[in-house]
């Protein structure tokens, strides 16, 4: 996104834009970088008022080191200290605009970073709602689709929390490829649910194939989770179960539709680490003994419970102390040896508090999850709407609007009505 935004820039400025790239000015030879920079800059004034964007600005700003360990003289220090001196130094630059993209700000020299050189700083995040439609409508342009499709770009939107811009691109793309793939005319709504499954989950693998006793297994284990997230309120809604293998090492796939959320309570919290535990108390429930399928589900729950615990302060026995290590690399632990027993055990105590629970629900539930694993086993897929038909309606409110506007076969068949009849309704008469 930071790069489209600087293409945005440059359309609407209407004055000239100069786009080079940090790697440009890392040269092999001693001062071609400042050279470089000098130049750019040059011509930047003679062109006023103009753009610089710089890319990837952290192949020449990462931060000085202090005292010269290497005993080399790094070209790149040199070329961090010509943008500085041009960007804030004797000469003024008045009406050169400079603009720098990077992935890393962690890294960048403080120097870059201070007022009258990169002031201004603006994160960009992955977008909301509106923002994917906004994407949509962009990539969608350039498709040829299907006329029967409602409201497409919202729809899509509301199917992609948590997609970035490339993402979605990538959506648009393998969605038309499908429709190539199978003879089509046109790109339809199921290319796009296909190819949003494909970007999540990766592939199908159709030579794949489970023997009949591990499909049972990974039909129960994807029937716990889709259980699981039926009855707790705060888990977030099913779109689709599969138990067709898929690349990356997935046996079985769940599709769930998270909201634009920003707060998560202890309870919400809680609730998706019961979630993620239902597949393995299912396999539990059902079989003698448990496979190695729940792995990649206990590294969620492991990662969830310590930072409920060392990060956000919701275990009464740590208390408001955040414990976070500062980076990957770093070896020592920010607490001593007794708090990191107390941590052991409280991140112990709400694994276990969720099993329970978990437990719990299947066991009353059993009936259901043996529903919804037979008919995974004779359908390989199940959707939305075939878990509302065999165990009726979720029993809360969905919080995501989008989710029942287009997600809802009923709801949909309304919307198109009602664009067919705006269609045929002819146009008032008018008084000659």
């Amino acid at each position: 996104g930071k790069t489209l935004l600087a293409k945005a820039t440059a359309g609407e400025a209407g004055v000239p834009f100069y786009f080079v790239s940090g790697s440009e000015f890392v040269e092999m030879f001693v001062g071609v970088g400042a050279a470089r920079v000098r130049d750019l800059f040059k011509t930047a004034r003679e062109n006023a008022p103009s753009i610089v964007f710089i890319d990837e600005i952290d192949a020449v700003g990462k931060a000085r080191q202090k005292g010269n360990f290497s005993g080399a003289n790094d070209e790149r220090e040199n070329t961090l200290n010509q943008i500085l001196v041009e960007m804030d130094g004797f000469t003024p630059s008045d009406h050169v605009v400079v603009l720098a993209g990077t992935n890393r700000p962690d890294i960048l020299d403080k120097a870059l970073l201070r007022p009258g050189r990169f002031d201004r700083h603006i994160d960009i995040d992955k977008p909301e709602l509106e923002g994917r439609k906004a994407i949509f409508a962009v990539h969608l342009a350039k498709l040829k689709l299907s006329n029967k499709i409602f409201d497409l770009k919202n729809r899509l939107a509301a199917l992609t929390p948590g997609f970035s811009g490339a993402d979605i691109a990538n959506v648009c793309n393998e969605a038309a490829l499908i429709a190539a793939r199978n003879d089509d005319t046109s790109v339809k709504l199921n290319h796009f649910e296909q190819a949003i499954e494909r970007v999540i989950g990766g592939v199908e693998r159709k030579s794949k194939l489970l023997n009949p006793e591990e499909k049972r297994v990974v039909a129960y284990h994807e029937a716990g989770h889709a259980i699981c997230g039926w009855y707790f309120r705060y888990a977030d809604p099913l779109l689709k179960v599969s138990i067709i293998p898929r690349g990356q090492g997935a046996l079985g796939y769940a599709q769930y539709l998270p909201g634009d959320i920003f707060l998560l309570s202890e309870q919400q919290l809680k609730d998706r680490i019961t979630m993620s535990l239902g597949g393995r108390v299912s396999e539990e429930l059902h079989f003698d003994t448990v496979t190695s399928g729940a792995s990649d589900d206990f590294k969620k729950v492991t990662n969830m419970a310590t930072a409920m615990v060392t990060q956000l302060g919701m275990s009464p026995k740590i208390g408001w102390i955040n414990y976070q290590k500062k980076s990957e690399s770093d070896l020592t632990k920010p607490f001593s040896d007794d708090t990191g027993d107390i941590i052991d055990s409280e991140v112990q105590r709400i694994v276990n508090e969720c099993y329970e629970r978990c437990k719990k629900l299947l066991q009353e539930k059993a009936a259901d999850v043996e529903k919804v694993a037979q008919l995974l086993l004779s359908k390989e897929v199940l959707t939305r709407e075939d878990m509302i038909a065999m165990l009726g309606k979720r029993p809360f409110p969905e919080r995501n609007d989008a989710f029942d506007k287009y997600l809802n076969e009923s709801e949909t068949k309304k919307l198109e009505d009602q664009e067919q009849d705006h269609k045929n309704t002819p146009p008032p008469a008018t008084a000659e």
